[in-house]
């Protein structure tokens, strides 16, 4: 674990379990806590400045939304993003993603794609890949706040944590090409126009792009 991480540091106010999993998430999403790792309460309570009991409860709820896994006589782990956990987390994340586009359609599309269009342009003007990658989640996170679903927002939080360890894990040369930004923005007009079936069409062949970018068929 690095002991430099940018999101483990002591916390400024008196700790909670929501908190330190909040912490620890983010730690594992982008890559401070690697993909595999065992997690030691002691250097992980020292590292964030609490104690034990908010700490266990805080990773006991990250191992009920499937990021950690208590192997008994063993220990805690981050799990490891597997082909098959890939695949998984993709076909939940396609759902959570269409279903958030059709409540958002019954809203208010025009303001929701002009918001969805506002970070295309933040995309395409990244000067970096990592800046590219931030603005690609931003867009789905945006787009699962739009629908106004806590159930959905919940979901997809584990998921968008899943989504950059698998970056990280099993594609070190990922990289998102103009042509993302061009899927990205397609479906921020549909979602402008109020068209259900093409944005809901291209959401599906988003995803399915990206998990080919990412997972190779055997």
């Amino acid at each position: 674990m690095n002991n430099t991480s940018r999101y483990l540091e002591p916390l400024v106010r008196e700790s909670t379990p929501s908190i330190i999993a909040d912490k620890v998430r983010d730690a594992i999403g982008h890559g401070d806590i690697a993909a595999g790792a065992q997690l030691y309460e002691a250097e992980l309570a020292r590292t964030l400045g609490v104690s034990r009991g908010p700490l266990r409860e805080g990773l006991q709820r990250l191992t009920q939304e499937g990021l950690l896994v208590s192997i008994r006589n063993r220990g805690v782990f981050v799990i490891e993003m597997t082909p098959d956990n890939v695949r998984d987390m993709y076909a939940v994340r396609s759902a959570i993603e269409r279903a958030a586009i059709g409540l958002i359609i019954k809203r208010d599309p025009a303001g929701a794609g002009a918001s969805l269009s506002d970070i295309c342009t933040r995309m395409a003007t990244a000067t970096s890949v990592a800046g590219r990658s931030e603005a690609d989640i931003a867009f789905h996170e945006e787009l699962v706040d739009l629908s106004r679903s806590p159930r959905l927002k919940r979901l997809h939080r584990t998921l968008i944590t899943e989504t950059r360890m698998c970056i990280n894990a099993l594609a070190e040369s990922y990289a998102l090409s103009d042509d993302r930004v061009a899927e990205h923005q397609a479906i921020a007009d549909a979602i402008r126009a109020a068209d259900p079936q093409q944005a809901d069409r291209l959401m599906l062949e988003h995803m399915d792009d990206a998990l080919a970018r990412l997972v190779v068929e055997e």
